[in-house]
């Protein structure tokens, strides 16, 4: 028997989807939306059988996949870009469902960046995948991007669609074959998703979908014997834990993990567009990675920033993520509100002072956490090296440059890093000693596929983006030719 819920009216399959077809599991799970914590489907929760079998389709599949033309892999790419852009209200209403994030988010931004996902690997990957032959005493050498076989994929749920295709993307326009593990928190797209793809025509067992929990279903395909590449995106005791499921069989993995990032502001900077970038960190509720949660401002313009900036934070909305004028929606689940809410407490008990916010919105009630800003940490306190991943920011103040580079690099992360400044030398400067995979100034999230994508430190193993992806997601090798007889 399979379960068809319709979510928001739109039907969205709680099963699995391996070798093209839907399979139920032996048990079940209840996914939950945010939004008024109400039961909106049952999903099958996967075994270890369900994942011999999805790695098994996918092993099958690769012996033709991966024999494809550039060209064709390229075109099918297309297609699914196609039918996400078909579909794209329908991915944005039942997404929003299930992780509470904005839903014009989900429709402006979002889901148009799943569909941007495909269409640039697969342009990637027949007009800029390429290396020049090149000669060593006669001989030629060629490089070459071969897949390297079933790909898995383990990804979060704080944009749960979009960030599971920046892998799905390069992974299949490599030639490898899929089986994705999407959150259990936020199942329902990566079921929508299957459907769009097998509907543009990608060949039974490329993509499949196993539904369930990390220590399970999630264990089971991380140690799998079958699998040839393993990417994750989540927490750090949890790449601990992939990582040493790997080794046995020697599987190479591609981490991006928390953050702790700062907002670095200078004396010389524009405060209102420092203002802005700051408030911009309350975005998804404070569920993203890199976000700038740590506000880092010079000693002489703290009271100025501080009066501005808790002007503009007054005025954000927080409400239903349905409705467009809403700013902050909901905490994903009752256990991150709750773990984001035991950060806070423990800080406040600490010395730390709310400025803003500093507990549940108990008006909204459920998962509703308050835009918050704590002040009077103590350096090396857990609220400032621990992360949190909600709406909840810090502020503390340094003396000069040397300072501010301190504190910028005074966490195990190295994720990401915002720096504003008037000061064009001073940029350069101290973004060149910041420890972080992506420096932005005077800018925020600003993210081109070209460019390379992943964390220093704990934030991280490896880089995405670009040929990166596909260094990863392929067995990279050169073929030397000797010169033809008479040359």
């Amino acid at each position: 028997m399979t379960h068809q819920p319709t979510v928001a009216g739109v039907p969205v399959s709680g099963e699995h989807w391996i070798g093209g077809r839907r399979v139920g599991g032996t048990g079940r799970f209840t996914d939950v939306s945010p939004i008024d914590e109400t039961p909106v489907a049952e999903i099958s929760r996967g075994t270890a059988a369900d994942v011999d079998a999805a790695v098994e389709a996918a092993r099958t599949a690769f012996a033709s996949w991966s024999r494809t033309s550039r060209e064709e892999r390229a075109s099918l790419l297309h297609a699914i870009a196609d039918g996400v852009e078909k579909r794209l209200e329908d991915l944005a209403i039942v997404e929003t469902t299930d992780n509470g994030a904005l839903l014009r988010s989900h429709r402006r931004g979002v889901m148009p960046r799943v569909a941007h996902n495909f269409r640039f690997f697969a342009n990637w990957l027949v007009d800029e995948l390429d290396h020049p032959d090149f000669d060593t005493r006669g001989h030629r050498n060629h490089v070459s991007w071969d897949p390297a076989g079933v790909c898995a994929l383990v990804t979060p749920w704080n944009a749960p669609l979009m960030l599971a295709t920046w892998k799905i993307a390069p992974a299949l326009a490599a030639g490898n074959t899929v089986v994705l593990k999407p959150a259990e928190w936020t199942p329902l797209t990566a079921s929508l998703f299957a459907d769009i793809a097998a509907e543009a025509g990608l060949p039974d067992g490329v993509f499949n979908v196993v539904q369930g929990y990390g220590a399970e279903a999630g264990a089971a395909l991380v140690a799998h014997p079958g699998v040839r590449r393993i990417s994750f995106t989540g927490s750090v005791p949890t790449a601990r834990t992939i990582a040493a499921a790997a080794a046995p069989n020697l599987v190479p993995t591609s981490f991006e993990l928390g953050g702790k990032s700062p907002l670095v502001v200078f004396a010389d900077a524009d405060l209102d567009l420092a203002v802005d970038l700051a408030v911009e960190q309350y975005d998804n509720a404070g569920q993203v990675c890199l976000a700038a949660v740590r506000l880092l401002v010079e000693e002489s313009v703290v009271d100025e920033f501080r009066a501005r900036f808790l002007a503009r934070a007054a005025k954000l909305r927080q409400g239903d993520p349905r409705d467009e004028t809403t700013d902050l929606g909901p905490q994903v689940h009752r256990r991150q509100h709750e773990k984001i809410d035991g950060f806070v407490r423990r800080a406040v008990e600490a010395g730390a002072e709310p400025l803003l916010g500093g507990g549940p919105n108990t008006e909204l009630g459920g998962l509703y956490y308050r835009p918050t800003l704590l002040a009077g940490a103590a350096e090396g306190s857990e609220i400032l090296t621990e992360e949190v991943f909600g709406p909840v920011l810090t502020l503390q103040t340094f003396r000069d440059e040397e300072d501010a580079v301190r504190l910028a690099n005074s966490t195990r992360f190295g994720l990401a890093a915002t720096l504003v400044t008037g000061d064009e030398s001073r940029a350069e400067r101290v973004s060149s000693r910041l420890v972080a995979g992506t420096v932005w100034v005077n800018c925020f999230f600003v993210r081109d596929l070209r460019a390379p994508f992943g964390g220093s430190r704990e934030s991280g193993i490896g880089r995405e983006g670009g040929t990166w992806s596909f260094d990863f997601y392929c067995d990279v090798k050169n073929s030397v030719f000797a010169p033809r007889e008479g040359n």
